[in-house]
């Protein structure tokens, strides 16, 4: 149908007059010699590049997952993760038919984040989407309760190691994806940081964790006494996934989540330094995401457009040394 196709002219038209001027050298600059290892020297590995489908969420919902998924594969993306499984207006579509336009785009299906509810009362129909498309790994965005106490986190975490040994059986990583909020403190326990709270409480081999970069620098920013990527260097099998989002800060550190979230780029998040200290690189896979994405103008190419500038700009950084 017509409404599903995007229109390429005003597509390239909008991206042209809509770059934004950063920089590569604002991104880049002397890396430690260790930074090389697992990754061929590259701080964003060949191969591991892809994006979260929030960030284009609009277009989903306008076009359809065929006409996004023939542009994300036309702008270099080969990796997506799902944030939910329909398309809007465009109408229904099916695990099996969102499959076959990830195969006929050349793409994979990294992940998906789902609901704490989701996995709660459909656990096996969950885990049945993520095999059809070819998932290694399903999560959620969700912190892993609202009930911020010792007590509340043990609940939490008793939860996620059922649901992580549920899915292990079938093959598949369940994580959980943080905002700023899991760098908390309990309330009950105030020299507790729920973060680690979290990690000590689940079972390392069924419940994984992915690290948003920018929401963890807000932690560090509003809850202060840690380097986030101190965090995955100590436990690195533990972060399949990077959700890779920039941002500039807030004036109030306490507001949200500290930052708002920008094009890759054009905020302040040092990606050099925290990819140049990351060790064995190659392991990870690097999601852009960019939760103002639909607010990218000129609209067209909107969130199409902060993409493809995103995209370029990880490449650049990509082959930095």
């Amino acid at each position: 149908m017509a409404k599903s196709r995007i229109d390429r002219r005003a597509l390239l038209r909008g991206l042209a007059g809509s770059t934004v001027a950063v920089s590569a050298a604002s991104l880049t600059g002397t890396l430690p010699a260790a930074a090389a290892e697992g990754s061929n020297g590259r701080l964003i590995p060949r191969g591991h590049l892809g994006i979260q489908l929030y960030s284009v969420r609009d277009k989903i919902a306008q076009v359809g997952f065929a006409a996004v998924f023939a542009e994300l594969s036309r702008i270099g993306y080969r990796e997506v993760e799902f944030a939910g499984y329909t398309q809007g207006s465009v109408g229904a579509i099916t695990p099996q038919q969102i499959r076959q336009l990830l195969d006929d785009n050349g793409l994979k299906a990294a992940g998906s984040h789902r609901g704490l509810g989701d996995f709660r009362t459909n656990l096996e129909q969950e885990l049945d989407i993520a095999q059809i498309l070819g998932m290694p790994a399903i999560g959620t965005a969700q912190a892993p309760t609202g009930d911020r106490t010792i007590a509340g986190y043990q609940a939490a975490a008793a939860e996620f190691n059922a649901w992580g040994e549920a899915a292990a059986a079938r093959g598949i990583k369940l994580y959980q994806h943080n905002h700023t909020i899991e760098f908390a403190f309990a309330v009950d326990r105030p020299d507790v940081r729920l973060y680690d709270l979290f990690l000590e409480l689940t079972d390392p081999r069924y419940v994984f964790l992915e690290m948003d970069i920018l929401w963890a620098y807000g932690g560090a920013r509003k809850y202060p006494g840690f380097r986030p990527v101190d965090y995955v260097n100590a436990h690195p099998h533990r972060f399949p996934l990077f959700h890779v989002k920039d941002g500039v800060p807030l004036p109030d550190p306490q507001q949200g989540n500290s930052y708002l979230d920008v094009e890759f780029g054009a905020g302040v998040i040092p990606f050099t330094e925290f990819f140049g200290e990351l060790k064995g690189r190659g392991r990870f896979e690097f999601l852009w995401e960019q939760d103002t994405g639909p607010n990218a103008q000129p609209n067209p190419p909107g969130s199409l457009g902060a993409a493809e500038r995103s995209y370029q700009r990880m490449i650049e950084l990509r082959g930095a040394r």
